[in-house]
């Protein structure tokens, strides 16, 4: 689906990219972001108590206790003072349950004033469960301190820490709550499905706020070469990246004066387009503007090259007018309407508004339904909303258009074994594999026909032959970054082999400097071996790339997560398991 950036191999799993990682085979911890998710798969059985809301005090009221709030410390004059603190408590916790939260907190504040101060244990019980009583009430300034007496005397107090999480977060202290629910994650080996899910909303809370401002005043960044070759290559019918036409094109053998009148006395759309032949990206949207603000012959091509340079650089907020523009140009080319038909759509997409975007695609339909890309690139859109069954006939229609079209009879066959494996039918997996030997036997240059396969074989666990489709990956395509960071990780799930995992995801670094998905695998990887300022520095530079504002959102969340660690580790010395 044409967006910022093409559909990645990775993205047909219907997983997002973080938790790629997650590929790893060793129960590790991956920041609060990813882990939550990995946990919920696999505790599910583990669940039980840990799941439970804590909502009640601890300890137990006693039956037989049966004197006031007021006669209590009078009553037990001959008592030790922690049985008399004791008897306090479970005076309190009686009210709690019968929910009379006043009378309760009374009882623990005399239980607080009678406990021995060196009783640290059954003091921070006490503070805990006079702010259940308060949380009740909603006094949320009192829950958090007494929470943090509860914290101060037990610095491993999982209760207190996550009932003072919920504080903070009720009262938009986002910050702290992440930090003391990341205590709580670790501290409970992330089996507690609460816990990671409020951690999990703080993340994306905090990530949201920050990609906001941050997008809204970031610098424009182009892409890699590599980038917008596969960008263009996921197009058979975009007019615009066709190469220059006889009559256009200047000629080799006219002189300095015939060129010059020829290209540069032409058009700024004509040069923008020899700029794409040359790769020199940086100067196409400025030729597209002189084409336009001209009134030139080739305003319409003009506008539609700008917006998708715009898209290129993750200028959403330029690139729309000039859609809208093109698609409502009645005299425009059906072609042309159509591609920015499609481009609006996956824009639509990516900015989490799939209704527009199923819209976009549905019109582009309807006015050139013999145009393959739209059916190319709506199918992605179905898999991505998890509609396979529709996505598999988009595919054969676009097949059915264009039989040579490698890239969607791949992408169908992957739309098909994801179906499969998560259906668990076996027969249909089978089938799938074999649909994929079939596509690389028919199209043995079609990379993402070997990398799709190597997803689904590596599902399969069948890793050496996994490992060798990514070979094939390289051999086509030696310039393509995310083919070695997915080869990396293959490394570390099939071998655990760290060393060979890494080197693979630099080499990505090195061959595309701008590859944010290289720079998120590699931060994600450095949280698990407890490298958390590494880690830190890893997602800041894929932020800085990040092409969408809610790409940014989740890498901020990734970072916000692995800030939180160093922080708890800091404060408690808590680090979770590392590789």
């Amino acid at each position: 689906m044409a967006a910022s950036k093409p559909v990645e191999p990775q993205s047909g799993s219907g997983l997002p990219r973080w938790q790629l990682a997650l590929l790893v085979g060793t129960p590790i911890v991956l920041g609060v972001g990813a882990v939550y998710l990995w946990n919920r798969s696999r505790g599910k059985e583990k669940q039980g108590k840990r799941n439970g809301e804590r909502k009640t005090p601890e300890g137990s009221a006693s039956p037989t206790d049966r004197h006031g709030v007021g006669d209590l410390a009078r009553s037990r004059q001959g008592e030790d003072p922690l049985d008399r603190a004791q008897s306090a408590k479970n005076k309190g916790n009686k009210y709690f349950k019968a929910g009379k939260y006043e009378q309760a907190i009374q009882c623990y504040t005399d239980a607080i004033s009678l406990c021995p101060k060196e009783q640290k244990g059954d003091l921070s019980t006490f503070y805990q469960n006079r702010a259940a009583a308060y949380e009740q009430l909603l006094k949320w300034t009192e829950v958090i301190q007494d929470c943090s007496q509860a914290v101060e005397l037990n610095p491993c107090y999982v209760k207190a820490l996550f009932r003072r999480a919920k504080a903070l977060e009720k009262l938009g202290n986002k910050k702290e709550c992440l930090e003391d629910v990341t205590a709580v994650c670790i501290l409970e080996v992330f089996q507690n499905q609460q816990s990671m899910l409020l951690a999990d909303k703080v993340l994306k809370q905090l990530g949201k706020e920050k990609a906001k401002e941050k997008y809204k005043n970031r610098e424009p960044l182009m892409p890699s070469p590599q980038f917008i070759k596969s960008y263009f290559s996921s197009f058979t019918d975009d007019i615009i990246s066709q190469p220059l036409q006889k009559g256009e094109k200047k000629d080799e053998d006219k002189d300095k004066e015939g060129e010059a009148s020829e290209v540069t006395g032409s058009s700024g759309y004509l040069k923008a387009k020899q700029y794409m032949e040359e790769e020199n990206y940086d100067k196409i949207i400025s030729e597209c503007t002189k084409e336009i603000e001209s009134g030139g012959r080739y305003t319409t091509e003009a506008l539609l090259l700008r917006a998708t340079f715009y898209l290129l650089i993750g200028n959403a907020t330029a690139a729309q007018p000039d859609l809208d523009r093109v698609i409502n140009m009645d005299d425009a080319s059906v072609k042309l309407r159509a591609n920015a038909l499609i481009k609006r759509g996956s824009m639509y997409m990516q900015q989490q508004q799939p209704q527009l975007s199923t819209q976009d695609f549905n019109i582009a339909a309807e006015i050139d339904p013999r145009n393959a890309d739209v059916y190319h690139h709506r199918g992605q859109l179905k898999i991505l909303l998890d509609q396979v069954e529709e996505a598999v006939g988009d595919f054969d229609e676009c097949i059915k258009l264009r039989p040579d079209s490698a890239l969607a009879q791949a992408q169908k066959c992957f739309a098909l074994y994801r179906q499969a494996y998560t259906g668990n039918n076996p027969s249909q997996v089978q089938k799938a594999m074999d649909g994929f030997e079939d596509v690389i036997r028919r199209f043995p240059k079609c990379a993402e026909g070997y990398a799709l396969y190597a997803q689904a074989l590596t599902d399969q666990q069948q890793f050496g032959k996994a490992d060798e489709m990514y070979d094939k990956c390289i051999e086509l395509e030696p310039d393509n970054a995310t083919t070695y960071v997915h080869k990396g990780l293959l490394q570390l799930q099939w071998k655990q082999d760290l060393e060979m995992g890494l080197e693979l995801i630099s080499k990505a670094i090195e061959i595309d400097n701008k590859c944010d998905f290289a720079y998120e695998t590699m931060g994600t990887i450095e949280v698990q071996r407890g490298n958390l300022d590494k880690a830190i520095d890893m997602f800041n530079k894929a932020i800085n790339l990040a092409k969408s504002e809610m790409e940014m959102a989740h890498l901020y969340s990734l970072c916000d997560a692995a800030y939180a660690q160093t922080e708890v580790a800091k404060k408690y010395g808590l680090k979770p398991p590392t590789l």
